[in-house]
Order: C-alpha cells, then structure tokens, then sequence
C-alpha cells in the first residue's frame, strides 16, 4: 500500500502467549518496518507460578490477584521491548483454567463470562484506531480449551468483522470504521512439527522430550488445522525465546519452550504456521507472507 505503514494485530487471552504463539513473526514484521501491535485481553491474574526458579522482583509477591497483575505487566512490558513490537491491555480479569469433574464455576466477573458484545467493543474500538490490515488471533478451540482463549478467539473474530461497519459499535467520539484485510489463526505446536523435532534430536543422538507426548496425541487423535501460511522466522528465535524468559514466573528457561536446540531447530523447522481464516484481497495459498494481496492493494 503505496505511502501508508502496514500494521498488524495480534490478539492474545493472557500475557505470555504473544511469546509461544506466533512471536517470531511479529518480531520479524516488526524489524520490516511494520507498525505491530499486540493486544492482551486479560492480566493474567488467576496464573500460577511454572517456573520453578521464579523470584518476585523486589518489592512484590505473587501472592493476591493485584499482586500476580502487577508481576505479569513487568514481565509484559519486557516481552514486548523483546520482541520490538508496541502492546495494549484490553482490561478484562483472568478466568482461570477451571480443573475438576465436574468442573468448577468460573469466577464472577472474569473474561469468559463477559457478554460477547461488552467484551468486544472495546477491541472493536482499538481495531478502529490502530487501524491493523492483518489481523491474528487463536482457532475457535482456543488452541486449547482454556476459556479465556475461547472468548479472545469469539473476541477477535467479531472485531475482524464488525470493525468495519459504522451500524455496529458506535460511540460517540468513537473512530471510524476500519476493515482488516485479513484474519489469521496461530499455530501452536503441530504434530507435524513436534514429530519432526522429535526424530532429529533422536536421528541427533539427543534425547527428546516428545515421545511420549506423540503417542498420547495420536493416541487421542486430534485434529490437525490446515496450514496456509508459513513464515520463515528463523532469524527472530532469539527474540522469541528473550521474550519467552521476560515471563519469569510462568516459562521454565530450562522447560518445554527450550527443549529443541536452536540450530537444530533452523535446520528442521524454521518457520512459524497460520491459518487464514478471511480474506478481504485476492489471495493465493500456500502463502509466505501475511501480508501478500495487501501489499498490492492501491
């Protein structure tokens, strides 16, 4: 788009998930030249603590719903310098994974029990600001079921849809419409990509961490989402994986995220998967940008 910075939107349930899904792409658009933005809906604040070597800074805990906030936008903050990118709060509480049989109730007032059109207007608002031509966020299972990832899919992909009609949302004093060119779901860790990871570190001689999570994968047969676009990011690893350490009290540097040497993983997997889930421009898949028809737009 001749004369006008591309921008891109990429919209998350909980600080730290811009750093495991998707943050090598936004930290190599973002070294383009992309204006990126990347939109947290919760604070985060119903996470434990997963990792085992995690210290409050000083002068917090981590041990009250204010207290966990507070930790968590430090440890934002630092992600986002990271990975180069500028962040947004959307201000909704953390629901929690709930865990039981049956399952527990989710808290009064979190994120998922927000009615859709109270929890979309302000991201509505945000996408009429920032004004994104690219737009990603999770599959309509969340990714998994967390239910704070359920609601930011439902979140996102009314934003991406209402965005552009002035009928819907208004408010006074508000932006004006803006439609996103395209939409995109995140891709996690594929089975594809997890076998592949596992069969060079075993063809390496290394020890893997994924057999057994292989066999109950397959074992419970889940579905695997097509694959549209794939980003060469592997020059950007090191951000992601700086970003990743900046959520101290929720990533083990020592855990699953650092399993897979880096240079082994160049070499077998350097890049990073969406799925496109709407197109407002001509496009053509497979693709290797997720900005290909924007850019040629007049």
């Amino acid at each position: 788009m001749t004369g006008e910075p591309l921008r891109l939107m990429a919209v998350h349930a909980h600080p730290d998930d811009e750093a495991s899904k998707g943050a090598a792409t936004t930290a190599k658009y973002a070294a383009e030249g992309v204006e990126v933005l990347v939109v947290t809906c919760t604070g985060g604040e119903r996470g434990d603590v997963l990792n085992p070597s995690f210290v409050p800074p000083e002068g917090l805990s981590f041990d009250t719903i204010e207290d966990k906030r507070a930790v968590r936008r430090l440890e934002m903050a630092a992600a986002a310098a990271a990975l180069g990118v500028r962040q947004q709060w959307l201000g909704f509480v953390d629901s929690g994974l709930p865990e039981g049989d049956p399952l527990p109730p989710l808290p009064e007032g979190c994120f998922a029990l927000v009615p859709l059109e109270e929890a979309a207007a302000p991201l509505v608002e945000l996408v009429r600001q920032f004004r994104p031509h690219v737009m990603t966020t999770y599959d309509p299972t969340g990714g998994y079921p967390h239910p704070d990832h359920i609601r930011c899919h439902e979140v996102a992909f009314e934003a991406y849809h209402a965005a552009g009609d002035a009928g819907r949302y208004a408010v006074d004093g508000g932006a004006e419409p803006w439609a996103p060119r395209k939409l995109y779901y995140n891709h996690g860790f594929s089975m594809e990509r997890i076998r592949a990871a596992h069969e060079a570190m075993t063809g390496a001689g290394l020890e893997s961490p994924f057999g057994d999570w292989i066999e109950s994968r397959t074992a419970r047969e889940i579905p695997e989402r097509e694959v549209t676009t794939r980003i060469d990011v592997s020059d950007h690893f090191a951000q992601r994986d700086a970003a990743l350490v900046a959520h101290a009290s929720q990533i083990d540097p020592d855990g699953f995220f650092f399993a897979v040497p880096r240079d082994l993983e160049v070499d077998v997997w350097p890049t990073e998967e969406f799925e496109l889930a709407d197109s407002r421009v001509p496009v053509e898949t497979p693709e290797d940008d997720l900005f290909a028809g924007v850019r040629e737009e007049s």
